[in-house]
C-alpha cells in the first residue's frame, strides 16, 4: 500500500497564508496610501504599465518554477499524443471562449442588477487574462496529489509554455474587444508577455541547462532546486501582499462584487476540468495522463493573469480585482478537483507497458 501524499506545510496551509497576505496587504494598503501610490508610479519606462516591483518578484518566484521546465521532453510526445492534445484543445479552444461567454452572461445578465456596465467590462476582461493562462506551477503540486504522471505533467506544462508565448496575446486582445467595450492595448499586451513569460521562461531554460551540465542532473533536481523552494514562496507571499495592498479600497468597498466574481471562476473551473476529464475518459487515456491533463485545464497561471491585468488596466481596476479574486479561490478549488480525480481513478483503464514512459 503506497504512503499517501504529503504537502510541505506552506502548501498544506496555502489558503491560510493567502489569507493572512490578503488581510495585511488590506492593512497596508489602508493605512499607508501614499507609500503604495509611490509603489504603484514605478513602472518600466513612461507608458509601459509595467510595474516594477511586480515583475521583480514575479522573476524571483517564476523563474525557479522555470528552471524545473525541461523542454526536451516534448520530444517523447509522440508516445502517448491522445492526453496532450486533449489538454491543448481544452486550454486553448474552449477555455478562454467559455469563459468569455460565461463571463459576459453573468455580468450583462444576471448580475447586471448589482454590477454597472463599466465594473462589468473590467470583470469580464480580468476574468479572460485569467482563463487564458493555463497553470504552469502550482500543476507540479496538483499532479503530486492525484497521483498523476510527474514526467508527463512536465511535457503538458512545457507545450503550454511555448504555445502560451505565441497565443496568450492575441487571445486577450481579442477576447476583451469582443465580450466588452474595451480596448487592450496590444504594445503593452506584448511588454507583459515578455516580461512576465518571456524573460522568466528563458532564464530559467538558460540556468537549467547550463547548471545541469556544470554540476549534473542528480545535483541540479536533488540538491539545488530544493533550496530554490523558500524563494519562490517568500516571492509568492510577498506578490500577494503587494496585490491586495493595491486593491485594498475594492476589496473594502465591493464585497458583494468579490462574491459575485467569484461565480464564473468556479463554473468555469469546474466544467473545464469535468471535461478533460471525461474527454480522457473517452479516449481511453490512463489515469496518471488525465488526472494532471484535467487539472491543468482547470487552474490559472494566477500570477501572469495578476500582472497582466495591472499592466493592462492598473493595480486598482476590476480587471486586477477579478484575477485576485481568482488567487483567493485557487487552492480550495482546486484541492476539490484532486479529491474527485483520486476517488474515480477506477473509471480509467490501467497503464500498459507498451504504452512507456514520457522522460
Amino acid at each position: 500500500m503506497s504512503e499517501p501524499k504529503r504537502l510541505s506545510v506552506f502548501e498544506r496551509y496555502l489558503s491560510l497564508w493567502v489569507g493572512l497576505c490578503m488581510v495585511l496587504g488590506v492593512v497596508i494598503g489602508k493605512t499607508a496610501p501614499g507609500f503604495m501610490a509611490g509603489l504603484r508610479g514605478m513602472e518600466f519606462g513612461e507608458g509601459s504599465q509595467i510595474n516594477v516591483p511586480i515583475a521583480i518578484l514575479i522573476w524571483l518566484m517564476i523563474t525557479p518554477m522555470m528552471m524545473k521546465v525541461d523542454f526536451g521532453a516534448i520530444r517523447n510526445v509522440g508516445r502517448r499524443p491522445r492526453g496532450l492534445f486533449v489538454t491543448m484543445f481544452v486550454n486553448w479552444l474552449v477555455k478562454p471562449f467559455s469563459m468569455a461567454l460565461i463571463a459576459w452572461f453573468f455580468f450583462r445578465i444576471v448580475f447586471s442588477p448589482w454590477i454597472g456596465p463599466d465594473d462589468a467590462d473590467q470583470y469580464i476582461a480580468g476574468l479572460i487574462i485569467l482563463a487564458a493562462a493555463p497553470c504552469t506551477a502550482m500543476v507540479f503540486v496538483w499532479s503530486y496529489l492525484s497521483d498523476g504522471d510527474p514526467a508527463y505533467t512536465l511535457v503538458q506544462v512545457s507545450v503550454n509554455d511555448l504555445i502560451m508565448l505565441v497565443l496568450f496575446a492575441p487571445i486577450v486582445r481579442y477576447l476583451v474587444a469582443g465580450a466588452s467595450s474595451l480596448e487592450v492595448p496590444f504594445e503593452v499586451l506584448l511588454y507583459s508577455v515578455l516580461v512576465f513569460i518571456v524573460v522568466p521562461l528563458t532564464a530559467g531554460l538558460l540556468l537549467r541547462t547550463w547548471l545541469i551540465r556544470s554540476r549534473g542532473e542528480v545535483w541540479f533536481e536533488q540538491e539545488l532546486l530544493p533550496r530554490f523552494a523558500p524563494v519562490s514562496m517568500m516571492a509568492l507571499l510577498a506578490t500577494l501582499v503587494l496585490i491586495f495592498a493595491f486593491q485594498a479600497d475594492n476589496l473594502t468597498s465591493k464585497t458583494l462584487h468579490v462574491a459575485l466574481i467569484a461565480v464564473p471562476i468556479l463554473i468555469q473551473v469546474y466544467f473545464n476540468s469535468s471535461l478533460t476529464y471525461g474527454l480522457m475518459r473517452l479516449f481511453g487515456v490512463e489515469y496518471s495522463v488525465a488526472a494532471p491533463g484535467a487539472l491543468i485545464g482547470a487552474s490559472n497561471f494566477f500570477e501572469l493573469a495578476v500582472a497582466t491585468a495591472i499592466a493592462l488596466f492598473g493595480p486598482e481596476s476590476g480587471a486586477a480585482l477579478a484575477t485576485v479574486v481568482g488567487v483567493l479561490i485557487e487552492v480550495p478549488v482546486m484541492l476539490s478537483v484532486c479529491a474527485v480525480c483520486v476517488r474515480t481513478k477506477h473509471w480509467f483503464p490501467a497503464p500498459t507497458a507498451r504504452e512507456g514512459v514520457v522522460r
